[in-house]
Parts: structure tokens; C-alpha cells; sequence
């Protein structure tokens, strides 16, 4: 069979599988969808999606598309054949995520971050349903609990005097010593690397990690998201282009996962590690030899501490420096606040950051993780736009507000909606 009569039959399978999907999913329909932009026939909203700041969009939809009696604003999308809701209100959220746990609780399937790029297995990511399920949930409680995280105390104090004088030294650089603390704390905590400098390895390693999986799971991107059968096409076959981009994402990805873990075993080995989160699971206290399969589900759980340690806290200092950049007013409040109750002789500690005696430190951190959102959109590991890392599936047909989300349905909350809802935190 010649290159054309190959792309021709493509072609006609995929327009088979698409009115396929169309079809059955208008049949299996028992209610109207909730609200939302038109849609095209083949590719519904997927090139609608806004590419700047899109809760802003969302947001502006959810009150242009709310119906008469909608418990909360919610709307719909349709990415080609896979419908999304989009959940604008912590009403919405508490219905659906926490009352209908038991439905909602799920993760979307996608094929190409997931299956192509290896990324299944990760923390964020993985379904419900899966065995390593209450495993993972389990190790991070052990790593993130209350008394875990006090452990943490001296790694934390000692990366913020680094930080302090990097600020001082280099202010026009704050953002590079914002990084190179969250990255310190972090790697201390889950392998025990030592962060030397702001142009580290494990750190630009993560950064890196970012902007791949963005490519690996911007919606609408992929064919094979919304046709599975797509991923069996060979590498060398017209057109799968797509099989070879997603070669070259699973490994570089992978370097994040494995890199780190590798050499923490190495020192374990050498016996120069550091204690550390992976250290200590390992090695775990009752002395039963850790198999492959728990040391690859230690692997993973260290790398989610790395990569959900990073970004997000550099994100909540810069917004701490912008606003107090904004509001000198609320900078002197603050740290007379301190003056007062640690006095000038010493800096802050762990033992300090009691609410109970730091009332006005302890809103302001408040309201700049409400005002500034550190994920405006639920995402994925790597913070991409509606994404089937940290969204939500329904595992079973449903109705909410008199509206049809049927099973398959991938729901994102849009916190920066619901952290901005002017009846809840109107501007004073």
C-alpha cells in the first residue's frame, strides 16, 4: 500500500471516528449540557481556548452563560468529542469535589502526556482507580505532615538566611534567589541535595520539566487525546510526527523523576547522604527490604515534593514582593508587627510563625495567596492551562442544577474565580 492510499484510509478512519463521537455522545445525552460558547461541529471550542490568563476568560463567561437556579456558575466546553466543565464558584466546587467525591474524584486520560510521555505514573496525575492510589496518598502524608514538616525547621531557617543575603546583595535579582530558595528547601527536604548557587542543575532541571509538559499537555494540541487509537501508529508512519515529538518529552521528563533519585541512591550507597524524604523511605524503620516496584513509587512520590515544591512557592514570594512593593503601608504594618512581638536582635523562626501571635503577618499571607492565586486554574503537575493533571473526572453519568455532565466529563475549578468572587472579598 503506497503513502497516499495509507493517508486516505487516515483519513477516512478519523472522520468515522469523529462522527462516531459525535453521534454517540448526542444519543447517551439525558439533559442539556450546562451552558456555553457555540461550538463547531468537529473541533467544538478547542481552538476557543483562551491563551492569556484564561480564568480571567472563564470567569466572564461563567456570569455571561448562568442560568435562572444554577447552584453555582458553571459552563461548558467541548474539546473535538471530550466535554469540560468549568466550575466558577466555591458552591459549584463543594457540590460536585466534595459532596460527590465518590463520582468526582478521578483523573482525565491523556494519552499522549500520559502514555507517550511516560507520565502516567505521576502522583498528580494518577486515577483513582489505580493500586499505587492510597500507596502515593499515604507516603505524602508521611512526608507532609505536621510533624514531618516542623523537621524540615532547620533546612527552612538556613535556606532563608541564604535568601536574605542574596536580597541584600543582589535586590535587582530577587526573583533568582526566590528560585534558588524554593529549589534549596525543597531538594534538602525530598533527597538531600545541597542548592549551591542560583544557576543549580536540579533546579534549572525542574524549570526545564515545566515548559516541556506544557507542550506535552496544552488541550487541543493532540490528536491522539481526543482518537486513543492514534497512539499505535509507528514512529515512521506520514504524519506522526506527534510519536516522535512525544519520544523525545518522555525522555527529557524523565531526567526530572530519575536524575535526582539516582543520585540520592548513590550517596545512600557511598553512606554520605543527607536524611532526606527518600532517604528515610528507602531505608524505612521496620527494616524490610524495599523491592523495585516500592522503590519506583518512592521515586515518583520524591519527584512530586520536587515539582510541587518549586513553582508554586516562587510564585507566592514574588507576589509578596509585589505587594508590598504596591502597599508600603501594609510593609510598615507588618513588620512593626514583628518589631513588636520578636523584637530587632534576631531574625524570625519556625517557633515564631504562630498566628495566634502574629495576627496581621498571618492575614497578609492570607490575602496575597487568595489575591495573588498561585494556581488560578486547577493544572497539571506542570502548570498547564485545563489539563488532565490536577482536573477531575466523572466516573459516572450526573446531573447538577437540572444540567447533564455525562461520564467521562473532565472538571476544572477555576480558583481564581471563586478566590475573586466580589460578594465573597468585596474591595474595601
Amino acid at each position: 500500500m503506497d503513502t497516499h492510499t495509507l493517508l486516505n484510509v487516515l483519513a477516512i478512519l478519523v472522520i468515522g471516528a469523529a462522527l462516531r463521537a459525535y453521534f454517540v455522545s448526542d444519543r447517551r445525552q439525558q439533559g442539556p449540557l450546562p451552558p456555553g460558547p457555540s461550538r463547531k461541529w468537529f473541533s467544538g471550542n478547542a481552538y476557543d481556548l483562551p491563551r492569556t490568563e484564561p480564568w480571567r476568560t472563564y470567569a466572564s463567561w461563567a456570569r455571561i452563560y448562568e442560568g435562572a437556579g444554577i447552584t453555582g456558575p458553571i459552563f461548558s466546553l467541548r474539546l473535538f468529542s471530550k466535554p469540560v466543565v468549568i466550575l466558577n464558584s466555591a458552591s459549584a466546587v463543594l457540590d460536585l469535589l466534595d459532596a460527590r467525591s465518590q463520582q468526582y474524584s478521578d483523573r482525565p486520560t491523556n494519552y499522549f502526556a500520559k502514555e507517550l510521555c511516560g507520565r502516567k505514573n505521576t502522583v498528580f496525575g494518577l486515577s483513582s482507580q489505580h493500586p499505587r492510589f492510597r500507596r502515593y496518598r499515604r507516603l505524602m502524608h508521611e512526608g507532609l505532615n505536621p510533624r514531618a514538616t516542623r523537621s524540615y525547621a532547620c533546612i527552612v531557617e538556613d535556606e532563608n538566611r541564604i535568601l536574605l543575603r542574596g536580597l541584600r546583595d543582589r535586590p535587582g535579582e530577587f526573583i533568582k534567589d526566590v528560585r534558588r530558595n524554593a529549589g534549596g528547601v525543597i531538594l534538602k527536604v525530598a533527597y538531600g541535595w545541597t542548592v549551591e548557587s542560583n544557576d543549580d542543575y536540579f533546579v534549572r532541571l525542574v524549570q526545564h520539566a515545566f515548559h516541556l509538559g506544557r507542550e506535552a499537555s496544552l488541550p487541543g494540541s493532540w490528536a491522539v487525546d481526543t482518537y486513543p487509537w492514534l497512539r499505535f501508529i509507528p514512529e515512521w508512519f506520514p504524519g506522526a510526527y506527534f510519536r516522535r515529538r512525544a519520544k523525545f518529552l518522555a525522555y527529557a521528563l524523565s531526567l526530572t523523576d530519575r536524575i535526582p533519585f539516582e543520585w540520592a541512591q548513590e550517596q545512600m550507597a557511598a553512606g554520605t547522604n543527607i536524611e532526606s524524604f527518600t532517604s528515610r523511605l528507602l531505608h524505612p524503620e521496620d527494616g524490610h527490604e524495599v523491592d523495585a516496584d516500592e522503590a519506583d513509587i518512592v521515586k515518583w512520590c520524591s519527584a512530586a515534593l520536587y515539582i510541587g515544591g518549586a513553582d508554586t512557592t516562587v510564585s507566592a514570594m514574588t507576589t509578596f514582593f509585589l505587594v508590598m512593593a504596591l502597599h508600603p503601608d501594609v510593609q510598615a504594618r507588618a513588620q512593626a508587627e514583628v518589631d513588636a512581638v520578636i523584637g530587632t536582635s534576631r531574625l524570625l523562626t519556625i517557633e515564631d510563625a504562630d498566628a495566634s501571635r502574629l495576627p496581621y503577618i498571618a492575614a497578609v499571607i492570607k490575602e496575597i495567596l487568595r489575591w495573588g492565586t498561585v494556581v488560578p486554574l486547577v493544572r497539571n503537575a506542570y502548570c498547564t492551562i485545563l489539563t488532565e493533571g490536577l482536573s477531575h473526572r466523572v466516573t459516572q453519568d450526573d446531573t447538577y442544577a437540572g444540567y447533564f455532565i455525562p461520564e467521562g466529563t473532565t472538571i476544572t475549578p477555576n480558583i481564581w474565580a471563586i478566590t475573586h468572587d466580589p460578594e465573597t472579598y468585596p474591595n474595601r
